[in-house]
């Protein structure tokens, strides 16, 4: 009887998690773009750095409670020799978020190829694909329309699948809140396809 009860209390008083992986080259923004999530929703978030943040090397994972569900976000190293370790994330993700540095124009086209091998995997059919415009807050950065003009093409190979290109400012914190909810909405709407676990 105990386990059944226990049983019944923990299906009762559980919640649908879903894992996100924050995709993008080095110098993106990805553990930028945590921190204010993190700054954002958790009931006592950690201190706002006051040094610059150095490059991810692995990765770095935030879970983040919502009334229905938990986000459970991995900032992974976007270095050169670092990438060919996402694949081993996909298969257990249920969506992604690819970061795009905005001022970054000469590496536009290594986006572009990079972003391309990310939604031609097998492992990733499937998942929503939320890319972000970052550091749209600085005079250098490459418009919305014309960033889109690059990307756009490779979304539209997705066929169905959910795919938005959203400008923000990780570090000031513009568009984050709307990335959030267009996540939440978009892996709760694919549970089918890719079920959450439970925590």
């Amino acid at each position: 009887m105990y386990h059944l009860t226990k049983s019944l209390y923990l299906l009762a008083t559980s919640k649908e998690e879903y894992s996100v992986l924050l995709l993008g080259l080095d110098n993106a923004g990805k553990t930028t773009l945590l921190e204010k999530i993190k700054e954002l929703y958790l009931a006592n978030p950690p201190r706002p750095r006051t040094t610059p943040i150095p490059p991810t090397v692995g990765q770095n994972v935030s879970t983040i409670p919502f009334p229905t569900l938990y986000l459970k976000l991995w900032d992974i190293g976007g270095q050169h020799t670092l990438r060919a370790l996402w694949r081993e994330y996909y298969a257990s993700c249920h969506a992604i978020v690819f970061v795009v540095d905005s001022t970054d124009v000469p590496r536009i086209e290594e986006v572009k190829a990079t972003l391309e091998e990310v939604v031609k995997d097998e492992g990733t059919e499937g998942v929503p694909v939320l890319v972000l415009a970052n550091k749209q807050d600085r005079d250098e950065s490459l418009e919305i329309t014309a960033l889109k003009d690059v990307i756009m093409p490779v979304l539209v190979k997705l066929g169905a699948r959910d795919s938005r290109v959203l400008p923000i400012s990780a570090l000031e914190g513009l568009g984050v809140k709307e990335a959030v909810e267009w996540l939440k909405l978009r892996v709760m709407w694919n549970k089918e396809s890719r079920p959450p676990n439970m925590r």
